[in-house]
């Protein structure tokens, strides 16, 4: 092997590429030439040759896209009335000695009036009857031989259920006649047996409306979420069975907090007014320098539809301009600040917004807001709590509010119509300076995945970070996204820094709709009227005050944070927020504003209400 190697070595390099070229190369040359110069020959052949077509490997299938669907809104379904059984009361040994004078005694002897008595209540009520009456065997509305005065009282309470926007045909009860026939005393006992189970279920129907709302907010749609308002049913027959003043009790059952007086205030001033007086344009568009003769109108809704305050300040203007029909440059301020007043864009031009916010709508319209924001606030705790944050997503505010009052008030940016805001409540926890942002599932699958299929390389250059279930950090390129088309089981954040989505700050009140408030660099949304933009985030306008507020420290002390780079922080005191929806929602003063119903989420309670009185009230 070694003579072979030198012999071939000494001859010239060009006689043997001469003979290479002239004569074909044996199998035993062919692996000769692959040991001596390492298979090169074989690598650049294989490099030169294409597979044909059919050899080819075929591209993995992309799987099937499949979006992540929004809630949805359901058709509300009302629980069905159940008919009360009075089993237990007309099977059980009743008392056989009987003294007219004794309550128990004639309820004892009533109690066979039950016998084919038809009354019907939701399962609740029909099961807190059984249990009392079972455990109680004696009247609570009847003293004698006819209704007491506590039946009087409720049946008063009742009666005016329209004043807290409930309906008084929801808790209607037939009331025994003062006089009767000793000679029809059977009857008259079967009377006030009969008097005595309609009133309490009506007044436990009322008391539970009162306490938590006709209407379950669950069953509205996948955007609600309320934790259960549980009433002992059974314990208010109890304290109504004892209890010295009727009225204050069931009245206490309401909501007691400011804002709920003053939606009854406004609702019982609706009521007592005249239709609309002003009617003005809704097609109004009025900029300074032009004329119109639905300016002395709108200048007239200026200082009827504010304060004292505003009326004050403007109060010489409003009268020097009262008939005149041109928009004048002096009156640029006054219309500034009455949009200003009313939570729109001080943009000085007098359109269809401020119309509407002026001039209003119907008296009818407005009764039907009044009417959901009462039924909206029994979802409710009663009492709000104090210090609270509020979000009031139709009028695109945030409000700090200690004491009653409002110490800080921002405009805010609510989710799209496609991404809309849930509607619950929940407890600040912490604050992130400088935080990344989480990329919600939904959002990686409906918007990030079909850019991914293009540019699998598209998250790191976006500066985005990917992370599989262990924490490990994989580039996007990396991946093969084709084989995903809806769960990924992918992390994906964004890095910090000025192009992050949640700007300096994010205050977290932890909830499985993860909805937080946060700063945002698109600032220049808060110059819009409506705000609707986000993915159902909450982007606050002054974020660093919101901060400052919770912690309840200076702006300093969260600038000084921010500059720190990131870091989190504990809420240390009870915080309670309310993500809200209210179409009419009054102020620290009682003035009520009435806001678009941006989701058409009234029109949904509305729906419901009907359906409530359709089983409440059947036709016929």
């Amino acid at each position: 092997m070694h003579n072979n190697r030198r012999r071939l070595l000494a001859y010239p390099a060009s006689f043997l590429a001469a003979a290479m070229m002239l004569a074909p190369v044996p199998a035993e040359a062919q692996n000769f030439f692959e040991r001596l110069f390492g298979g090169g020959i074989k690598e650049r052949r294989a490099r030169d040759v294409r597979p044909e077509p059919q050899q080819r490997t075929k591209p993995k299938k992309r799987v099937k896209r499949v979006k992540i669907s929004a809630p949805s809104y359901y058709t509300y379904r009302p629980d069905k009335l159940v008919k009360v059984s009075f089993s237990s009361l007309l099977e059980a040994p009743r008392e056989t000695s009987f003294e007219p004078s004794l309550d128990n005694g004639l309820f004892d002897e009533a109690i066979g009036g039950l016998d084919g008595f038809d009354l019907r209540g939701s399962p609740d009520v029909a099961a807190a009857l059984a249990a009392y009456y079972g455990e109680n065997r004696a009247f609570i509305w009847v003293s004698g031989f006819s209704p007491n005065g506590r039946a009087a009282e409720a049946v008063r309470v009742l009666g005016e259920a329209a004043d807290f926007a409930l309906e008084p045909a929801d808790y209607a009860v037939a009331v025994p006649a003062p006089g009767f026939s000793m000679d029809a005393m059977a009857a008259r006992k079967a009377e006030l047996i009969r008097f005595e189970m309609a009133l309490s279920a009506r007044v436990l129907r009322y008391a539970r409306d009162a306490w938590s709302g006709r209407v379950d907010p669950n069953r509205l749609s996948g955007y609600h979420d309320f934790p259960e308002k549980p009433l002992d049913l059974k314990k208010v027959l109890d304290r109504l069975a004892h209890s010295r003043d009727v009225r204050a009790y069931l009245e206490a059952r309401h909501p007691r907090n400011e804002r709920f007086a003053a939606l009854r205030v406004e609702l019982e001033a609706l009521r007592a007014s005249a239709e609309n007086d002003i009617v003005v344009d809704a097609k109004l568009l009025l900029r300074p320098g032009k004329s119109s003769p639905e300016l002395p109108k709108m200048l007239a809704l200026f200082a009827r539809e504010t304060d004292e305050a505003f009326r004050a300040e403007h109060a010489a203007l409003l009268e020097r301009h009262k008939e005149s029909e041109l928009y004048a440059d002096e009156l640029v301020p006054v219309v500034k600040a009455a949009q200003d007043f009313k939570g729109l864009r001080d943009d000085g031009i007098i359109g269809p917004r401020t119309v509407r916010a002026f001039a209003g709508e119907s008296k009818a319209a407005r009764i039907a807001k009044v009417e959901y924001a009462l039924e909206r606030l029994r979802w409710h705790p009663s009492a709000l709590g104090s210090p609270r944050v509020f979000i009031n997503q139709p009028a695109f505010t945030a409000s700090y509010v200690e004491a009653g009052r409002e110490k800080l008030s921002m405009r805010v940016v609510v989710g799209k119509k496609s991404n809309q805001t849930n509607f619950f409540y929940d407890q600040i926890e912490q604050i992130d300076y400088n935080p990344y942002w989480g990329v919600p599932q939904s959002i990686i699958v409906n918007e990030m995945l079909p850019k991914l299929y293009r540019d699998p390389a598209y998250l790191d250059r976006a500066g985005y970070e990917v992370t599989d279930a262990r924490g490990r950090r994989i580039a996007s390129s990396a991946i093969n996204w084709g084989q995903y088309g809806g769960k990924v089981p992918f992390n994906v954040r964004q890095r910090l820094g000025s192009r992050n989505a949640l700007g300096e700050l994010k205050i977290l009140f932890p909830n499985k709709h993860a909805i937080y408030m946060h700063d945002t660099p698109s600032k220049n949304l808060f110059q819009r009227d409506t705000r609707a933009f986000s993915h159902g985030c909450v982007r606050l306008a002054d974020p660093r005050g919101m901060a400052a507020a919770v912690l309840d420290k200076p702006l300093d002390y969260v600038a000084a944070k921010i500059g720190a780079g990131h870091s989190s922080e504990k809420i240390t005191r009870t915080i309670p927020v309310y993500v809200a929806y209210f179409t009419a929602w009054p102020d620290q003063n009682g003035q009520v504003a009435y806001h678009g119903d941006v989701y058409d989420r009234d029109r949904y309670l509305q729906k419901a209400l009907d359906a409530i009185a359709a089983v409440r009230q059947p036709a016929g």
